[in-house]
């Protein structure tokens, strides 16, 4: 990146021009600030293109895809959250910000110029650094001829120093869209005993998450104000006997027990100092307070001592900013942190770091809803879309295929890329469901099943188990070949072939 043409900072009042780098500081392509006259929002950097005039563009996502991810015109690519990729004439050029950096960081670009947009608000404040200098991320660019997938994985790669890759196939049950929290102890051992049948003759035993619904304040409702899945976790309701219980019976049936959590969300009481200050928002834990990350901890630990091997947990943008990636972009609009002189990112990344600490080497987590530029080197798999569905083949179509052709590339890069589960109930043909299980089970990616208790399992179980096979036994990642022009690809590239299916 050479050609600086302008350098800002934004601050709660003004925007300060600092092409002389007086408090931004670009070293070895390390930008850093140290700016405390006043709360800092934002710093911009803008280089003059010189890489692309007609080019095709892809960008990342904040956390999760949402079915949205596609090869645009530079006119139409608008802010693209952490890297992005140009390709014009057979040539690839790749532009980003490594993995864990201490902000948000986005791109804009036109045929004139790019830029760097590095969000370093706390919450929907500026930031106060308190005479601190901030490392606020590296940029790493790369060009690249030849097979375009190959090159978007191989720029992952280098973004990210420290991943976290599972030494083993991850493959099994989760219950949540067969259940959707309406589970029990009897239900996830049927279902465990269905997986692990499936799984017989795979060279490594598969995972059985048990999903939201076994907390003991689990409600469900179609009134999103009455519905709540939050904690306190350190109980279970009266449909399980007891989650140390549970795990010992998956174990015995031959599964790995995972669980799933909301670690920022409770009805338990906590002092006021502890609760996220956040318009409209209520139960929410402050993850800047330390006492917050603590109890963190604690539920993790709780979850390792019960026997779980993975831990799966959610809603960590969602909590903490009140909105979903896709919404990222309009602002925050009234997040109070106790703690005001870190930023957001700093905030995520240090609740991150405890939660992977607490967790050990021993046991798999799992980030759905996480901020992945941030979670990459703490999380060993990454729920990268929005959720598929056990009863809209629509949704899984949109969101499930549109993930697994755009994030795979960060499989093996970041962390292990899990693309969603395949919903198996009566809604849903299993002509279709059989093609998203098929290019999950060959991409070398998580295949996660959800099996109804009412569906017809003497029907599905040869095919399912012919899936836990390829998925247990092959590394390979695959690759959609009509990714440049479709949203959800139908040729795909595998270590068995190559297929086309007909979404």
């Amino acid at each position: 990146m050479k050609n600086i043409k302008l350098i800002e900072i934004i601050t709660e009042n003004e925007v300060i021009i600092d092409n002389k780098q007086s408090f931004v500081e670009i070293s070895e392509n390390k930008i850093s600030l140290s700016y405390d006259k006043e709360p800092v929002c934002e710093v911009r950097v803008t280089w003059e293109n010189e890489c692309f005039d007609n080019a095709k563009v892809l960008g990342d996502t904040w956390e999760r895809a949402y079915g949205d991810m596609e090869w645009k015109s530079v006119e139409n690519s608008g802010k693209m959250p952490w890297y992005f990729f140009a390709y014009e004439n057979g040539a690839v050029k790749a532009i980003g910000v490594k993995t864990q950096p201490n902000a948000f960081c986005s791109w804009q670009c036109t045929k004139e110029d790019i830029t760097l947009i590095i969000d370093v608000k706390n919450g929907s404040r500026g930031v106060v650094l308190n005479g601190r200098k901030l490392e606020l991320c590296q940029v790493v660019n790369k060009e690249y001829n030849g097979d375009v997938f190959s090159a978007v994985n191989d720029f992952c790669k280098l973004m990210c120093d420290n991943p976290r890759i599972p030494k083993r196939p991850v493959f099994g049950g989760n219950d949540w869209y067969c259940n959707y929290g309406d589970n029990s102890h009897d239900k996830i051992l049927t279902h465990t005993k269905r997986i692990v049948e499936c799984a017989k003759g795979c060279k490594y035993e598969p995972y059985m998450v048990i999903d939201d619904g076994w907390e003991i304040c689990h409600h469900q409702s179609e009134n999103d104000d009455e519905y709540y899945n939050g904690g306190p976790w350190e109980y279970h309701n009266r449909n399980f006997r007891g989650m140390d219980k549970m795990a010992e019976d998956i174990k015995a049936e031959g599964a790995i027990p995972g669980i799933w959590f909301r670690p920022l969300w409770t009805v338990e009481k906590f002092p006021s100092d502890m609760i996220l200050k956040f318009k409209g928002v209520k139960y929410t834990l402050d993850p800047s307070v330390p006492e917050v990350i603590e109890q963190i901890k604690s539920d993790i630990s709780t979850f390792r001592n019960w026997g779980y091997k993975l831990i799966k947990f959610d809603f960590s943008c969602f909590d903490i900013l009140g909105k979903w990636g896709f919404q990222m972009d309009d602002g925050i609009d009234e997040c109070i942190f106790h703690d005001r002189t870190r930023t957001t990112a700093e905030i995520v990344k240090d609740m991150y770091s405890a939660m992977r600490q607490a967790a050990g080497d021993d046991v798999l987590l799992m980030g759905c809803n996480t901020f992945s530029h941030l979670a990459a080197g703490f999380v060993d798999i990454q729920r990268t879309g929005d959720d598929t569905s056990g009863f809209d083949w629509e949704r899984t179509k949109k969101y499930g295929v549109n993930t697994l052709a755009f994030r795979m590339n960060q499989h093996n890069a970041f962390y292990f890329v899990d693309a969603d589960c395949v919903g198996i109930t009566n809604a849903i043909s299993w002509e279709k469901n059989k093609q998203w299980l098929d290019v999950l089970a060959k991409s070398a990616t998580p295949l996660f099943i959800s099996i109804a208790d009412d569906a017809d399992f003497e029907k599905i179980s040869k095919d399912i188990a012919d899936a836990f096979k390829k998925a247990s036994d092959n590394e390979i990642v695959s690759k959609p070949i009509d990714w440049m022009e479709n949203v959800q690809p139908r040729i795909w590239e595998s270590a068995f072939g190559t297929d086309e299916y007909d979404w």
